[in-house]
């Protein structure tokens, strides 16, 4: 059965994503799915520039702010979701429009993620808590031991993936590269998807970075932070780690003036978006890359282009 056509739309932060997968739903009838990894998390709306009710009222809009602070949401999880989405706006006769910058999400998403069962609690914690203590060299070296084909693969100071892949290894005896032969298909077929990067002017991205962080602090972000802090949750969660979330709270502890903190924050969106570039760039070939006022143009043309 051929698969209805799918738009996916990936760029660095503030790069136009969201207008630009707007314009499209409204234009061509679409369901625009969150790929945006912190986009998922309602505590945090204003300052993951989430779309607003306004935006939502104009088009659908689905797996923005379902996901509680509290959770660890996986790429897992997220493609479960995105799949039911999909399927239903399928059902609907409606254009498929993914839009984000988490390029986990874009990669499972067309070629399939490895279905590893839930990890119990007390393992995870267990190895988190040996992280914070013995550090990722550490760790590295255990996984050595016990999965030398994930330990090959792995930096041994790249932490989070140290992590995960010792945590599976013990919970479930068998290799993480084992896991990745027995996945989950992609959601969406490559021969039926328009792939666009949008790649904005830098200059022009970093004022951008920096208007909309001064513009999320005068719409309430600080508050949205506050809230947060309170909840007292854990700070090696995600949605803990969203770029500005560390530097506000560190400005309401009284260690950082709001100036001081709204600089960090922008520095840290900043440096993320060259890594989104680098990333897409060597991870997913096939994409087309787009200045952001001329990707309408080119996604038009390449849909009506898609074999029937």
């Amino acid at each position: 059965m051929t698969s209805p056509p799918a738009i996916l739309i990936a760029g660095p932060t503030a790069s136009g994503k969201s207008a630009l997968a707007l314009g499209l739903a409204e234009k061509l009838g679409g369901v625009i799915v969150n790929a945006d990894s912190m986009q998922v998390y309602r505590d945090l709306r204003v300052l993951t520039a989430r779309p607003t009710p306004a935006d939502e009222a104009r088009a659908p809009h689905v797996l923005y702010g379902h996901v509680d602070a509290a959770e660890r949401y996986s790429v897992g999880a997220w493609c479960r979701d995105a799949g039911a989405a999909l399927a239903a706006a399928a059902r609907d006769a409606r254009l498929q429009i993914v839009v984000g910058g988490t390029g986990l999400y874009f990669e499972a998403l067309s070629k399939g993620l490895a279905a590893v069962p839930p990890i119990a609690g007390d393992i995870r914690a267990a190895v988190r808590t040996r992280l914070e203590a013995e550090g990722a060299v550490a760790l590295h070296a255990e996984l050595a031991r016990a999965d030398p084909v994930m330990a090959q693969r792995l930096k041994p100071k790249d932490a989070s993936r140290i992590a995960r892949a010792l945590e599976v290894v013990l919970a479930t005896g068998r290799s993480l590269s084992d896991w990745h032969r027995d996945g989950m298909p992609p959601a969406v077929q490559a021969a039926r998807a328009v792939k666009v990067f949008l790649d904005p002017d830098r200059a022009e991205l970093k004022r951008r970075i920096e208007a909309r962080f001064a513009a999320m602090l005068a719409a309430g972000a600080l508050d949205e932070v506050r809230a947060l802090a309170a909840r007292g949750l854990d700070p090696a969660l995600p949605a803990m780690k969203a770029h500005g979330v560390p530097w506000l709270i560190r400005h309401l502890a009284g260690e950082f003036t709001l100036a001081d903190a709204a600089l960090g924050g922008v520095r840290d969106t900043w440096r993320y978006t060259k890594r989104q570039a680098t990333w897409f760039r060597n991870r997913m070939p096939g994409w087309s890359w787009s200045a952001p006022q001329a990707a309408q143009t080119l996604i038009l043309r390449e849909i009506s282009r898609l074999p029937a």
